[in-house]
């Protein structure tokens, strides 16, 4: 028979389950420095043509 005043060694395992949360961060974080850098340079890439109207300052009209 085993006796009582015997220690045994027992071991605990305890799983957290807080992976995988630095990869979206990361994939979230990539598209915002993309969106920022594509708004700093969007003259020279071409996507800030502005439109340009010109209004005379007369209209002459010649009624016959």
């Amino acid at each position: 028979m085993a006796d009582d005043n015997e220690p045994v060694e027992r071991t605990t395992i305890v799983e957290t389950g807080g992976g995988g949360g630095g990869g979206v961060l990361a994939v979230v974080l990539l598209i915002i420095v993309v969106l920022v850098l594509l708004f700093l340079f969007r003259d020279q890439l071409g996507f800030g043509n502005k439109t340009e109207v010109n209004i005379p300052d007369k209209i002459e009209v010649n009624v016959n």
